[in-house]
């Protein structure tokens, strides 16, 4: 059964992080510009002046944010910022979307066009001061995520439904070949959106439309799924002190009667036995 962990409603919820330094959970409004998060059972956030939609934590008071033109480092407890690096800064027409830290300390992030052109989105990563693309010619990038023994990140394009693997170098974690379809959601008519895998390797996937967080093995048979009061369902979280709690954030965005769990991030203890995320190195 799942709670509300924050009741203010974003427009597009995303990218939810526990950072497992401060136990607490960081998450995005993208089209408010907003940073969000609960300390002490105090509501607290921070508003950019452009789009931001996906961080990893650098220190106990850092996090490498992604936003429409940039990565920045952000200090929670002085608000300032210092830019990393550029991303897509001369075309307007793109933000950042999913993005998540991998086990070497890089940062992977996802573009898409703001109206979700077609082919306008691209997958990037960011390792040892450089910005790589990875792919590009695609719709909505989503589902960034890593298997634990190091051997594959996972992604998707929510367009078409298909969530592809692909082989990583030991050392390094760069690509080491091509990425291959491995689970395909047409059939069932979901749309694969934000992902995050568990301490045993199982994928779990939010799915836009559907309101829950499904658990799909190592190999893709379907394990179950976290049902949440929130259609558009965005993109899971492990957190919690013993990290087996799943976060969901969740969007308002395209609801024309939204119910009153649309909007909210929402959490479901005992759901699941993640672990904590890589730490980034910038």
């Amino acid at each position: 059964m799942s709670v509300v962990h924050d009741d203010r409603r974003c427009e597009l919820g995303e990218g939810p992080l526990w950072h497992p330094l401060r136990r607490q959970l960081f998450w995005f409004d993208i089209l408010d510009r907003r940073l969000l998060t609960r300390a002490a059972g105090r509501a607290r956030s921070w508003r950019f002046d452009a789009m931001v939609s996906a961080a990893c934590w650098v220190s106990e008071d850092e996090l490498l944010i992604a936003s429409e033109r940039e990565l920045f480092v952000f200090d929670l407890e002085t608000g300032k910022s210092r830019p990393v690096c550029p991303v897509e800064a001369d075309n307007p027409a793109t933000r950042s979307n999913d993005g998540r830290a991998d086990p070497w300390g890089g940062f992977w992030i996802s573009t898409m066009g703001k109206r979700a052109e077609p082919g306008a989105g691209a997958i990037y990563r960011h390792y040892g001061g450089e910005l790589r693309r990875l792919h590009g010619g695609m719709t909505i990038p989503n589902a960034i995520c890593f298997s634990p023994d190091r051997r594959h990140a996972y992604h998707a394009d929510t367009a078409d439904r298909v969530i592809r693997r692909q082989s990583l170098d030991p050392e390094t974690g760069w690509p080491s070949g091509e990425a291959a379809p491995w689970l395909d959601l047409g059939p069932d008519g979901l749309n694969p959106d934000g992902a995050v895998t568990d301490a045993a390797g199982n994928l779990w996937i939010a799915q836009w439309g559907a309101g829950r967080v499904a658990c799909h093995a190592p190999d893709g048979t379907f394990l179950g799924a976290v049902s949440f009061p929130a259609r558009h369902s965005s993109c899971p979280a492990f957190g919690g002190d013993d990290f087996t709690t799943l976060f969901c954030t969740s969007a308002l965005e395209g609801l024309k009667d939204a119910g009153p769990g649309d909007g909210r991030t929402h959490a479901a203890p005992g759901a699941g036995q993640g672990r904590a995320e890589p730490r980034a190195l910038p």
